[in-house]
């Protein structure tokens, strides 16, 4: 049976920087508030009018990951892309990085499983890489938030969270059972699904209804923040646990974590549970915010380029976010 490694990473986000002063000159906020109750200083957001898309911003950090594993373009079997901000309805962007990338007509394969959608989609590549159907594999996760977001003090709550981002890994095969991904674990709990949604445009409830319907803000994130949050910490721990036990692994074993990068503060909670040291954890979001589907790849790229992660280590990515799902990655690196 193969096993599956990481070969290669890039990421990619947008020049624009935008501060919390920045938006406190567009709704009622702070940067006290903010840092506060998120520990975010600032995030990247697409200028409008660039016509950089979650597709355009996943091809460039695809480029990056590919030219460091040391293969083409037309080395690549597959595309995993992972995104809550398609640039369409449908089709979905991994065709369209098929295309950006002039790529064989290989299979692209959209996830759509939000703050966990890296982690689901890694999974997914693992198992056709562990099954020997594909060799090398294109794995991305990429967010344009910006444009939907309800940028105004109403919206506060949400919109001081979100930028926008992509990462990009090559997953390839390997024949040595001791390195790459170990294990993979998936859950999700769809009662909570209300906790943290946008509920359209949708077919059930498209475009029409919204320029007839001023006072209709479902087109715009809902989040229950202290639902989620709660609900988080006790996820992330269990998923961690679940998959270190499933390795014979413990606490002590772990080298780097690199959780989703929802909020600081949740990390921060997770760190303390575990008895982490600072160096064992790395968090971005202070830089980026929330980029959701890319927030662990972004993250996971940056540690590696700052040597935070050497051969041999033993890392764990975890995520929770909206769904609810929640997942883990074990990889020796």
């Amino acid at each position: 049976m193969y096993t599956s490694k990481i070969i290669g990473l890039g990421h990619f986000v947008p020049d624009n920087i935008v501060t919390n002063d920045d938006l406190s000159k567009l709704m009622d906020t702070n940067d006290e508030w903010i840092q506060e109750r998120t520990g975010i200083k600032e995030r990247r957001w697409i200028k409008e009018g660039s016509g950089e898309t979650s597709s355009s911003m996943g091809a460039k950090a695809a480029k990056i990951a590919i030219e460091r594993s040391g293969l083409t373009k037309d080395d690549i079997d597959f595309i995993v892309f992972a995104t809550l901000s398609p640039d369409m309805y449908f089709p979905g962007c991994g065709v369209q990085v098929q295309d950006l990338l002039d790529m064989p007509t290989i299979g692209a394969l959209d996830v759509r499983n939000q703050c966990s959608g890296f982690i689901y989609a890694l999974s997914v590549a693992d198992q056709f890489i562990k099954t020997g159907m594909y060799k090398n594999i294109l794995v991305i996760g990429s967010e344009y938030h910006s444009g939907g977001l309800d940028i105004s003090t109403r919206g506060r709550g949400v919109s001081v969270i979100f930028g926008d981002g992509a990462g990009a890994a090559i997953l390839s095969r390997s024949e040595d059972a001791t390195k790459g991904i170990l294990s993979t674990h998936l859950h999700s709990e769809g009662k909570h699904a209300r906790e943290l949604v946008v509920e359209g445009p949708s077919i059930a409830r498209w475009v029409p209804e919204y320029k007839n319907n001023p006072d209709d803000l479902s087109y715009y994130p809902y989040m229950n923040g202290t639902f989620v949050f709660k609900n988080a910490v006790v996820r992330f721990s269990e998923v961690i646990m679940e998959g270190l036990q499933a390795n014979n692994l413990g606490v002590e074993d772990l080298d780097m974590f690199i959780p989703h990068q929802a909020n600081l503060r949740i990390s921060q909670f997770v760190q303390r549970k575990f008895k982490l040291r600072d160096d064992q954890v790395f968090n971005n979001i202070q830089k980026y915010g929330n980029t959701t589907a890319a927030s662990i790849i972004i993250a996971l790229t940056e540690a590696w380029e700052q040597k935070k992660i050497k051969d041999g280590d033993l890392v764990v990515l975890a995520a929770f976010g909206s769904g609810f799902t929640w997942g883990s990655v074990i990889i020796r690196w």
